[in-house]
C-alpha cells in the first residue's frame, strides 16, 4: 500500500471524508465511514491500521470540543532562544493541560509579535484552575520572560479537513459565510463527565476491529450499553461531542509532506473595533482556513490583532496566495486591515488535553511542591 496520499486515491478519498465529515456520535463509526467511502468494512479497518502504523494518521477518535468542556485560551510565550526547545519538551512531557505545542517564526522579524516563538493551547477542566495563574506557574517552570493569554471571544471555523484543502485555488469560498458562535456554558452531571472521559483516549487497533469499538470502555465503566449510547447521543445533540475523526499527523514533517500540507502558518489580522465579527466571517468563509477565531488579549503585544486562524499548504507560496486572497476580500468588503502577521510553524506536537478535574488538583499539588523545593534556600 502506498502511503503517499497523492499516489493512493483510495487512501485520499478515505481520509478526505474521515478527517471531518462524520459529525456527531456513531455507535458503529467505521461502518458509517465504509458506507460513505463506498468501501468494504474490512478494507477501511485495514487501511486505517496501516496508516496509523506508518505515522500518517495520528489518532482515530471521537472529538471533544474544548470550548464546551474546559476554559481555554491560546498562549504565546517569549523566551530566550536557547530555552525554546527545552521549554517545548517540558510542556509536552510535563503539562497534560497544554494540547498544541508549537514553535513558530514570524514572517517579519520586526513585527510586534516576532519575539513570541513558543505557542500553546491551554485547556483547564472546569471548574478547576485559573488560566493566568496556570501560565504563571508554567513561566517559572520553563523560564519564560513573558506570556499572553488569548481566550476565544467568537468562533467562526474549526474544521480540520487538510486533504480536502490540498490544491485548493486561493479565494475558494464556502457557499455561505459562517455565523460567529460564542463559547456556551454547558452544565454537565457526573454521568455526562463519565461518558465524556470515556472518549478522551484514541481508539486502539484492537478497538478498531470491534463492531462497536466503544464496548470495552462501556464495560470498564460498568454502565449499561443502552444508557451509555443514549447519553452519548444526548451529549452530541448539545454539542459536547464533536465528530468521529481520523486525525492526520500534520505536525510530523514526513506525514505533512505525504499529505501535501508541508507548510502551515498562523495568520493574524487587526481590524477596526466593531468590525471583528464581520471580518472573522469573511476570513472563515475562505475554505483554506482550518481554524478561525476572534480572540482577545493580543492588543498590546501583537499590534492589536483580533482575528486569528490557521492555513496549511504544500508550500509557503501557496499559503501566501491564500492570505493575499483573504486580504483582498477584506478590502473589497471595506474593512481596513490595520495590522497583520504571519507566524510559520517550525516544530509542533499535539497531545489530547486532560479533562479530569481530579487530575488537575493532583498536578497542582505536585508541581507546587516541586517549585517550592526548587526555590528553597
Amino acid at each position: 500500500m502506498s502511503y503517499s496520499l497523492a499516489e493512493d486515491p483510495v487512501n485520499h478519498r478515505l481520509l478526505s471524508i474521515a478527517e471531518d465529515q462524520l459529525l456527531g456520535f456513531h455507535k458503529r463509526p467505521l461502518e458509517v465511514l465504509a458506507v460513505r467511502c463506498d468501501l468494504p468494512l474490512h478494507e477501511v479497518e485495514n487501511r486505517l491500521i496501516s496508516l496509523l502504523r506508518a505515522g500518517i494518521v495520528r489518532a482515530v477518535r471521537q472529538t471533544l470540543p474544548s470550548t464546551l468542556l474546559t476554559r481555554s485560551c491560546l498562549v504565546a510565550w517569549r523566551l530566550s532562544e536557547d530555552l525554546l526547545d527545552s521549554a517545548f519538551d517540558w510542556i509536552v512531557t510535563r503539562d497534560p493541560f497544554s494540547g498544541h505545542v508549537v514553535i513558530r517564526k514570524a514572517e517579519d522579524p520586526t513585527s510586534p509579535g516576532a519575539k513570541f516563538r513558543l505557542w500553546t493551547t491551554l485547556r483547564l477542566p472546569a471548574p478547576e484552575g485559573d488560566l493566568e495563574e496556570h501560565c504563571r506557574i508554567l513561566s517559572r517552570c520553563i523560564g519564560a520572560q513573558d506570556f499572553v493569554c488569548m481566550p476565544v471571544v467568537g468562533m467562526f471555523r474549526l474544521s480540520v479537513g487538510h486533504l480536502r484543502r490540498v490544491g485548493l485555488p486561493p479565494g475558494t469560498l464556502e457557499d455561505t459565510a459562517p455565523i460567529m458562535q460564542r463559547p456556551p456554558e454547558l452544565k454537565l452531571d457526573e454521568l455526562d463527565r463519565c461518558v465524556l472521559l470515556a472518549f478522551r483516549a484514541p481508539l486502539s487497533e484492537e478497538e478498531l476491529l470491534l463492531r462497536e469499538p466503544w464496548t470495552p470502555r462501556i464495560v470498564s465503566l460498568g454502565l449499561d450499553k443502552d444508557i451509555f449510547y443514549l447519553r452519548a447521543r444526548r451529549l452530541a445533540k448539545f454539542g459536547a461531542l464533536g465528530r468521529f475523526a481520523v486525525v492526520l499527523n500534520h505536525t510530523d514533517p514526513a506525514a505533512r509532506v505525504a499529505a501535501g500540507t508541508g507548510e502551515a502558518a498562523l495568520l493574524m489580522w487587526a481590524v477596526p473595533c466593531g468590525e471583528e465579527e464581520r471580518a472573522g466571517s469573511i476570513c472563515a468563509r475562505h475554505v483554506c482556513m482550518t481554524h478561525c477565531y476572534w480572540r482577545s488579549g493580543a492588543e498590546s503585544r501583537f499590534g492589536g490583532t483580533q482575528i486569528m486562524g490557521m492555513v496549511h499548504g504544500s508550500s509557503r507560496s501557496v499559503v501566501h496566495a491564500h492570505k493575499e486572497a483573504i486580504d483582498s476580500a477584506l478590502a473589497d468588503a471595506g474593512i481596513p486591515v490595520l495590522h497583520s502577521e504571519m507566524h510559520w510553524t517550525l516544530r509542533a506536537r499535539i497531545c489530547p488535553s486532560e479533562l479530569d478535574p481530579a487530575v488537575y488538583k493532583e498536578w497542582i499539588r505536585s508541581i507546587s511542591q516541586t517549585l517550592a523545593q526548587t526555590h528553597t534556600p
